[in-house]
C-alpha cells in the first residue's frame, strides 16, 4: 500500500496478492500476497462469483489489469521479481542468500518509511517461525540473508493504520491458509475482505491512496496470467488491456514513491492508465 496520508520521506486457485496505495508526493504502499491462480479462475471463467464474492466485488468496483502476467514458476522467483526487479536465477522455492538489495533497502536508503507485514510470523523470527507462516513468501529474508527490523507480524498493521505514522510502503503476505494454498477459496476470500476493509477504512488510503492486489503466479498454465487489481478511492471501474508484468507493478510503485527503478523494472511499462 502506498500511503496517501503520510508525511514521511478454477480449479483450485492459490494466490499471492500485492497491495499498494498512492498519493502524489505523499505515499504509502502495501503488498498483499497469496498463492497461484490463473486470471480466468478469479475472472469468472472457472470459479463462480459466489465462491469469491470479495474478489469479484473488488474487480467489479475498481480497476483491473486484464493482461497481466507473472514472471516465472514456482512462487519464489515472482516474489523476488516483484521486490527487486529480477529473479536472481532462482528456479525453486528453496532458501538462497542473495546480495543486499530489493525495494526495502532502496526505500531505507531514500529515507522512505516502510514495513512488511507477515501473517503467522513470530516477531524477530522471520526465518524460523512455524506454520502457517510461509518463509518463501517473505522475499525480504533473502536479501542479505536475514530480515531487517521493518519486517513484522501482520498483527502490527492495525495499530499502524489507525495511528498517525503509517509507513509509506507496506507489504502484506497472508499465511498458508489465507493465501488459499492449504485452505479453501472461501477462507482466503473472507480474509481478503477483512484485510482490504481495514486498509480502505484507513486515512492513509482514503486520502488518495492506491491499493494494488496481484497474484504471484497462475496455477501452472503456459501463459502465467494472473488477476491484478488497482484500488483507489477516487477511481471507478476500468479494465486495461495493456501487457503488464510484476516488473510493471514494481516500476509503478517505485515511480509513485519517487525512487529509481530496480533491475528489469527499469525497462518495464508503468501502469499509468490504471493509477492516473
Amino acid at each position: 500500500m502506498i500511503n496517501g496520508n503520510s508525511g514521511g520521506g478454477a480449479g483450485r486457485q492459490t494466490s499471492k496478492l500485492a497491495t499498494d496505495v498512492w498519493h502524489p508526493g505523499l505515499l504509502e504502499t502495501g503488498a498483499l500476497l497469496g498463492v497461484n491462480g490463473h486470471y480466468g479462475d478469479f475472472g469468472g471463467s472457472f470459479i463462480p462469483e459466489t465462491l469469491v464474492p470479495a474478489v469479484s466485488s473488488l474487480a467489479a468496483t475498481y480497476r483491473t489489469a486484464g493482461n497481466y502476467t507473472a514472471i516465472a514458476h514456482p512462487s519464489l522467483p515472482n516474489y523476488l521479481a516483484l521486490s527487486s526487479g529480477q529473479t536472481w536465477g532462482v528456479q525453486d522455492d528453496n532458501y538462497h542468500v542473495l546480495p543486499r538489495g530489493g525495494i526495502g533497502d532502496q526505500l531505507t536508503a531514500a529515507g522512505v518509511s516502510w514495513r512488511a507485514y507477515m501473517e503467522g510470523m513470530t516477531a524477530g523470527q522471520c526465518k524460523n517461525s512455524q506454520y502457517p507462516y510461509y518463509f518463501r513468501h517473505n522475499p525480504f529474508a533473502y536479501y542479505g540473508g536475514d530480515c531487517p527490523a521493518n519486517v513484522v507480524p501482520l498483527t502490527s498493521m492495525a495499530a499502524d493504520l489507525s495511528g498517525t505514522k503509517a509507513p509509506m510502503f507496506s507489504w502484506i503476505s497472508p499465511d498458508g491458509c489465507h493465501d488459499t494454498h492449504d485452505c479453501g477459496l472461501s477462507a482466503g476470500d473472507d480474509w481478503l475482505r477483512q484485510t482490504v476493509g481495514m486498509i480502505t477504512q484507513s486515512k492513509a488510503w482514503s486520502d488518495n491512496g492506491v491499493l494494488f492486489i496481484t497474484w504471484d503466479e497462475d496455477d501452472g498454465a503456459t501463459d502465467n496470467q494472473v488477476l491484478t487489481l488497482v484500488i483507489s478511492p477516487h477511481q471507478g471501474h476500468k479494465v486495461s488491456s495493456q501487457p503488464y508484468t510484476h516488473y510493471s507493478l514494481l516500476a509503478t510503485m517505485e515511480d509513485l514513491l519517487r525512487v529509481g527503478r530496480l533491475g528489469n523494472a527499469a525497462q518495464a511499462k508503468a501502469m499509468t492508465d490504471l493509477v492516473g
